[in-house]
């Protein structure tokens, strides 16, 4: 049994880490911005404290004696960039991660692995030939360098002799939400297809995989540094558009055009319009057996009621 801190444990991945952790035996406290709230959306057997991100506090005390620190909570990348959201993006997931550390730090009875999400959006916009590892180079893009300024914080742990690890995660695919939600929407419209010319490669992960590879790197002392979470075998555009309307039993011809998402994202709309083919390097190097790794099967579980 492990006593397990979370951010962001009442969003998307979060919940469901939340549910396996307490499946296997685990204690579990989340922090929230507004726990009376996230009380009522969590098991009762969770413990929830009030945070505040980017701001030490009481919550500190919640660091010392647990034996690992779980950090999802974040704004949402996906989002048009203006300058003042480029500002909340930047302290939300570096500022708060900087803050956990400094409180991990402190505490008298160290937690032994901070798992901090990431995002292959540190690789930024790449062709769909070229293979990105824990090794590649970074990209050059305004994702590209917050995702390195935020594992730089993350990595921070590592100097108070706690293991860190930074979970580059993909495009997540899950029930409920997530990147899943909006890519079927028109399908089940009868107006799906790819986006654009639909080559740009999506890395992408079903939801119970992050959630694996959180559990690997608590419980795997070798897990250390960045890892990759995605799927072995990532699909172009319009593949995940085919493998949709196969799933769903619509048509998947009716493109949307990448003007229409720029349209709605800005600058952000890179992040659907082009792409990069990701592999998890690590994950296998170190033994993680991927729970969904081929895209229709993974598609068919979630969608296929």
């Amino acid at each position: 049994m492990k006593r397990v801190l979370i951010t962001g444990g009442s969003g998307f991945i979060g919940k469901r880490l939340v549910r396996e952790l307490l499946d296997r035996g685990d204690l579990v406290t989340v922090l929230s911005r507004t726990p009376e709230k996230t009380r009522r959306e969590l098991p009762v057997a969770v413990r929830v404290a009030g945070w505040t991100p980017g701001k030490k506090g009481p919550w500190c005390d919640e660091v010392d004696g647990v034996d690992a620190v779980v950090h999802l909570a974040g704004e949402l990348v996906a989002q048009r960039w203006s300058d003042k959201k480029r500002a909340e993006i930047e302290k939300s997931r570096i500022g708060s991660t900087e803050v956990l550390v400094e409180a991990m730090g402190a505490a008298r009875h160290k937690p032994g692995v901070l798992v901090c999400a990431s995002a292959t959006g540190y690789y930024g916009p790449r062709g769909g030939d070229e293979l990105l590892d824990e090794e590649s180079a970074p990209g050059n893009d305004f994702l590209a360098g917050l995702v390195q300024r935020w594992e730089a914080a993350a990595e921070g742990a590592s100097a108070h002799g706690i293991r860190a690890v930074e979970l580059r995660i993909g495009v997540v695919f899950g029930p409920g939400g997530g990147a899943l939600e909006q890519l079927a929407r028109p399908f089940k419209l009868f107006a799906g297809g790819p986006i654009g010319d639909g080559k740009q490669v999506m890395s992408w992960v079903h939801r119970d995989d992050v959630v694996g590879m959180i559990l690997f790197a608590i419980d795997h002392a070798e897990a250390k540094g960045a890892m990759n979470a995605v799927s072995p075998y990532a699909a172009t555009n319009r593949e995940v558009a085919d493998a949709l309307g196969v799933v769903l039993g619509r048509p998947s011809f009716l493109p949307t055009p990448a003007a229409v998402i720029g349209l709605v994202l800005g600058e952000a709309a890179s992040i659907v319009t082009t792409g990069q083919r990701v592999v998890p390097k690590k994950a296998a190097e170190l033994g993680y057996e991927f729970r969904h790794a081929r895209l229709v099967p993974a598609l068919e579980s979630i969608l296929g009621e």
